[in-house]
């Protein structure tokens, strides 16, 4: 079977299943009742599956129809972003685009370089959230993502590209090394206070600790303080009340200004990994496109 094929009676399919009946459809495509009919049918012919249940008074999807419905939206949309990005090819980014990413390393990093975005494309409208919680790209309607974190493999309707992990170290403030002094084994570093990160669900992140094996101990402790926000975890530090294990993403400039310090480098380990996110086919777009370039090159940790 061709690639047309494969699309003959998809619209009339959706059409129809938004409008609950045949006599509905029809009017909104500008055709018979009869013609939309067949076309579903023969649809569903090829297709070997019922889309829908039809009865005297009512037609509604079936369990596979309801499945099929999801993914051909998903098409039609995916092809009308295409034309629209084919007729404004020759545009500067413009119009709303629509951002997420972590709270933290959102504010740090993905929002300086936005401004910089929005400052050179005056006709661009951001929108950005800044979250810990994972947002659905398509049912946010959402044009690029930063995710650190998540699954191994994307759904293939989602584009990803790699920027590497997060390079997790210890560190304290040197107000607290000179107070209770600088651990040189990890079963020093045990008898400090530690800062954590806290979870929506009460519970904390582990440290994990790297091993001259190769292997990687997820440590669990009681913190002196727990706190659900990285920023205020690094102040925390900063204020001497423990010592924390951070990303380095997230102390660069205090440890450039000397108000952190790192300890016991052999422990340091990879920690999740980040990524850019976005809807196949948005990346057509001048200004998903565009954008999608900015942050390869600027919010690369690797």
């Amino acid at each position: 079977m061709n690639q047309t094929e494969r699309l003959k009676g998809i619209e009339h399919f959706v059409v129809t299943a938004d409008a609950g009946s045949f006599t509905a459809a029809a009017d909104q495509l500008h055709l018979t009742s009869s013609a939309v009919s067949k076309s579903v049918a023969r649809l569903e012919s090829r297709l070997g599956i019922r889309l829908f249940e039809r009865t005297t008074r009512r037609l509604s999807l079936t369990d596979a129809g309801a499945a099929f419905y999801t993914t051909c939206q998903r098409v039609l949309r995916e092809l009308k972003e295409a034309e629209s990005v084919l007729a404004s090819h020759h545009h500067e980014p413009t119009g709303r685009l629509r951002l997420d990413a972590p709270a933290t390393f959102g504010r740090l990093h993905v929002w300086p370089a936005v401004l910089a975005f929005a400052k050179q494309y005056p006709h661009l409208r951001p929108q950005v959230s800044f979250t810990d919680r994972f947002s659905d790209l398509h049912d946010d309607n959402i044009d690029i993502a930063v995710r650190i974190g998540g699954p191994e493999q994307w759904p293939e309707s989602i584009g990803h590209h790699y920027l590497g992990k997060e390079r997790l170290v210890f560190c304290a403030s040197p107000h607290h090394i000179a107070t209770h002094g600088t651990p040189n084994t990890l079963a020093d570093l045990l008898t400090h206070d530690a800062v954590l990160y806290g979870k929506a669900d009460g519970s904390t992140s582990p440290w994990l600790l790297a091993h001259s094996t190769g292997n990687v101990e997820r440590r669990f402790r009681e913190g002196r303080i727990v706190v659900a926000n990285g920023e205020a975890q690094v102040e925390a530090v900063k204020a001497g009340l423990g010592i924390a294990q951070l990303a380095t993403w997230l102390i660069k400039d205090e440890l450039a200004r000397g108000e952190l310090v790192t300890l016991l480098p052999e422990l340091a380990t990879d920690g999740l990994a980040l990524h850019l996110l976005w809807p196949i086919g948005r990346q057509l777009q001048p200004k998903v496109h565009a954008l999608l370039c900015m942050f390869m090159n600027e919010l690369s940790v690797a």
